[in-house]
């Protein structure tokens, strides 16, 4: 789910410590984000949320992620917001997140 090539990318562009900084402010981003996700009701809105999840998700390397925020924000524009995207990423996001925080330094061969 994670590709760890966009990962090393990032890591050579901002360095060890400023990745492991860069992993928790988009953390707790992604956590801002579900929430307003949550709680929006519009489907203007609803794309919205999924357009800047998606976003953070391709900054990331979170491919299936991204694939499926593409989705929610395409229906939710069509006029047709699916709770199966929303729930799908409800809980694979925070587990991505989870991943990377936890694996970035034996992945990419960091101490």
């Amino acid at each position: 789910m994670i590709d760890w090539s966009r990962v090393s990318e990032l890591h050579e562009e901002v360095g060890d410590e400023a990745l492991g900084e860069v992993l928790e402010l988009f953390t707790s981003e992604v956590d801002e984000g579900l929430a307003r996700l949550a709680q929006a009701s519009s489907p203007k809105a609803i794309a919205a949320e999924f357009h800047f999840l998606k976003g953070a998700a391709l900054n990331l390397g979170l491919d299936e992620v991204a694939r499926l925020c593409a989705q929610g924000e395409t229906g939710a524009l069509a006029g047709r917001p699916s709770e199966a995207e929303r729930l799908a990423i409800t809980e694979m996001f925070p587990a991505c997140c989870a991943e990377l925080r936890a694996q970035w330094r034996t992945r990419l061969g960091q101490r």
